[in-house]
């Protein structure tokens, strides 16, 4: 009850502080290339539970054309100012919408795309364990491994969140916090590793 009601309020403060940084954000994408200011996804929540997702959008509007891909190093879909909010996770900041409505959690296993979560689970045994709590806008697998980019990078991430989802706390949660404010000011962990 505590994270519940901890995620709500720190979520309505947050939004209410960076609301100029959205706004400006926003600004900024729609003059880049006339395109939407938002993008949306479906992601599995709780118990497999599909919600959707908001996020500032950093790639070109025509960026999966081709289908669901996951981002790579050096990935030319992504525009000049989402180069800029990916790296700083301004783009995530709408995500805090989805903690208000009791979607998600400030801290937990990042949610996953239902095209990319159907392939994992057929390769990559118990990874439906994390489903067992609320996904989080950041988590114990995003500040202690970078961006995952293929199946090797969601087995290795998937260990980190059954990690958390075994000894999850109010402290660990708040090293969680402390650690993602580092990796925003050191603008790393933003992009998959260097092939």
């Amino acid at each position: 009850r505590f994270k519940k009601v901890a995620d709500i309020l720190i979520s309505i403060l947050l939004l209410i502080l960076t609301s100029p940084i959205i706004l400006l954000c926003a600004l900024l994408i729609y003059l880049e290339d006339r395109g939407n200011i938002f993008y949306s996804q479906k992601r599995i929540g709780l118990f497999g539970k599909p919600f959707t997702i908001y996020k500032l959008r950093s790639m070109k509007v025509d960026a999966e054309k081709e289908g669901p891909q996951w981002a790579s190093f050096k990935d030319e879909r992504i525009t000049f100012i989402g180069e800029i909010i990916r790296k700083t996770r301004l783009d995530e900041l709408p995500q805090l919408i989805c903690v208000i409505k009791g979607e998600m959690s400030l801290i937990g296993p990042r949610p996953e795309r239902k095209e990319f979560e159907d392939k994992i689970e057929k390769e990559i045994p118990n990874y439906k364990i994390r489903h067992l709590i609320k996904p989080g806008l950041s988590g114990w697998a995003q500040v202690n491994y970078p961006y995952g980019a293929s199946l090797k990078d969601a087995e290795n991430k998937l260990s980190l969140d059954l990690f958390y989802i075994r000894n999850f706390s109010f402290f660990i949660d708040l090293i969680i916090f402390i650690k993602t404010i580092k990796l925003v000011a050191n603008r790393k962990g933003a992009k998959p590793f260097q092939p």
